[in-house]
């Protein structure tokens, strides 16, 4: 199957990693990547280096939460934390969102700026990767640089962690 190398999408992510001062090369997987375990093998690199996407609702409301591809994120325990109740986002909320698709979901370039929560556990890693707006593309880029392009809260995803 060809892929589209121009997908809206995909562009949107470059053009939001370019304003931020943070251009980024995106990378074209053969296979679709649309798990942190699949990205990881195609990337070589360790499931933990892999900064999730996830799109959940607090409240109702879209959050992101980047997680690092070793975690599973303790819903329960984080809404605590953030005062409210979260919920996963459906697939029609998420690319709502995001003017993206599960598997695909990019840190940014989404319609409207999102809450957006990051795993402290991405920075025990020089370099991780995220998707970038299709389920066969990723990017590299560090922890700092992605709390920064973002906006994101750094904070933990499970209880001590």
């Amino acid at each position: 199957m060809a892929v589209d190398r121009d997908h809206p999408a995909v562009v949107r992510v470059r053009a939001a990693l370019e304003a931020a001062g943070a251009p980024a090369e995106v990378v074209w997987l053969d296979d679709a990547a649309s798990t942190a375990a699949l990205a990881a093998e195609a990337l070589g690199i360790e499931v933990g280096a892999i900064a999730n996407s996830l799109v959940f609702l607090l409240d109702g409301e879209p959050l992101l939460v980047l997680t690092s591809g070793s975690h599973r994120v303790d819903t329960a325990w984080l809404g605590e934390q953030l005062g409210g109740r979260i919920t996963r986002a459906d697939a029609g909320r998420v690319k709502d969102a995001t003017g993206q698709v599960i598997g695909g979901v990019a840190p940014v370039g989404h319609p409207a700026p999102l809450r957006t929560i990051v795993d402290v556990a991405l920075a025990a890693y020089p370099q991780i990767w995220a998707a970038a707006g299709h389920a066969h593309t990723v990017y590299a880029t560090t922890f700092d640089e992605l709390v920064r392009v973002t906006g994101g809260t750094p904070s933990e995803v499970v209880p001590g962690d």
